[in-house]
């Protein structure tokens, strides 16, 4: 693969805040990727940038991106991707760090021409059944419905505590599984009675948690969907407590591990992420325990703040057995050969995969690629707005694909 020119760049996230994009120009054409920004973070995430700012990390790009032109790179499958990082990490030695976000712009970005270097989509070039002849499985969607928490603004100075109610259709067609999750957004709509969207494009409203998740189940009922939340118990948690402000009242650990449970139990909730605080594996461990003990149960209990997509943590949860789901996010860790790494550990721990977006995205649907080619069971995204169609879409582009 001979690399023409890398161009680095500023984009605009959904939430108007600048993102770094890079674009490798190669004989196969032009391939770019962008990264998206999280506003709700694990405590273990890498950077975004570096330490200095994403000024300091564009400053950095164009001084090493210029290295790279005219360079030939033998790139045959996703390890070769350690001929860039090799050339990254030497130049950081010199400077400074890049950030998980620039990491993740700039592999994503030589990926890509990779691929298309060796006539393959993304998706393909990362699969390794495919060249075995093995059809990857279409995940299915994950929607972020109605909103609380970090992503969302208080009306009539309230809103839910937990981040995310969503919606995960059960369809053998993922664009019919897509169809059915903006049907029911829009009923959400009107029995929420509300316009107002948060910045990931989710209903807001000022009603507390259980009552959202009334709500929630009427609509799934309606659209035979599955139900659940992202607590995101972090974001309410201090000194030892979790502080609910919408009902004015707090839960200690144990309080907090029970709660989790009997809204599992109440709401046949399939979905259940970061219910407790992202140090807490024993408090995880609590409410899978306590999850599998019903009948019939087969609720996720999901990893986020507390893996961050790093295997060391996602080691300890899985084998501690905290977690029976995990959420992926390649800029957590700012390199795709560790998520790859974490991929394989979890296909051979059985571990649920939900590759997942920010809140803070870009018009790049390289995670859908991802999702796809690393065998992930589900892909959260969003329901509406441009940046998470724009995903969603490129899912439905590999399914019609496959299909012919």
């Amino acid at each position: 693969m001979f690399v023409k020119k890398v161009v680095p760049s500023f984009v605009k996230n959904s939430r108007g805040e600048k993102s770094i994009q890079i674009e490798f120009f190669t004989y196969e054409g032009r391939f770019k990727a962008s990264a998206p920004s999280g506003k709700s973070k694990g405590r273990t995430e890498v950077a975004s940038y570096n330490s200095k700012g994403i000024m300091s990390s564009m400053r950095m790009l164009k001084a090493f991106c210029p290295s790279l032109q005219h360079k030939n790179f033998i790139v045959k499958k996703l390890k070769d991707l350690e001929q860039l990082v090799k050339l990254m990490r030497k130049f950081e030695t010199k400077e400074d760090k890049f950030g998980g976000n620039v990491n993740y712009a700039m592999e994503s970005a030589f990926l890509k021409a990779a691929a298309a270097d060796n006539k393959k989509e993304l998706w393909q070039f990362i699969n390794d059944d495919v060249n075995k002849g093995i059809r990857p499985k279409m995940p299915m969607p994950v929607g972020n419905c109605i909103g609380g928490g970090l992503h969302s603004k208080t009306i009539k100075g309230k809103k839910p505590d937990f981040q995310e109610f969503l919606l995960i259709p059960k369809e053998k067609k993922f664009s019919r599984a897509v169809t059915l999750n903006l049907r029911a957004y829009g009923l959400a709509k009107k029995l929420l009675k509300t316009r107002k969207r948060n910045d990931e494009n989710a209903w807001m409203t000022n009603k507390p948690n259980e009552e959202v998740l009334e709500i929630l189940k009427i609509v799934a009922k309606k659209y035979n969907l599955r139900i659940g939340i992202d607590a995101a118990a972090s974001t309410f948690y201090k000194d030892g407590y979790y502080n609910y402000k919408n009902k004015n009242l707090i839960r200690d650990k144990v309080d907090q591990a029970d709660y989790m449970e009997k809204l599992a139990k109440k709401f046949e909730l399939f979905y259940l992420e970061d219910g407790m605080d992202e140090g807490d594996f024993s408090g995880f461990k609590e409410i899978l325990n306590g999850i599998s003990k019903v009948k019939k149960s087969k609720t996720l209990v999901i990893g986020d703040d507390l893996t961050t997509t790093n295997l060391k943590i996602v080691r300890r949860a899985v084998n501690g057995k905290a977690i029976n789901a995990l959420i992926v996010k390649p800029n957590q860790i700012g390199s795709i050969l560790e998520v790859k790494q974490v991929v394989e550990f979890c296909k051979k721990k059985k571990i649920v995969m939900i590759f997942s977006h920010r809140s803070g995205e870009t018009m790049d649907d390289t995670l859908a690629d991802y999702c796809v080619g690393f065998g992930g069971q589900f892909i959260k995204a969003g329901i509406f707005g441009r940046e998470r169609l724009i995903k969603l879409k490129r899912v439905m582009d590999i399914e019609k694909k496959l299909k012919n």
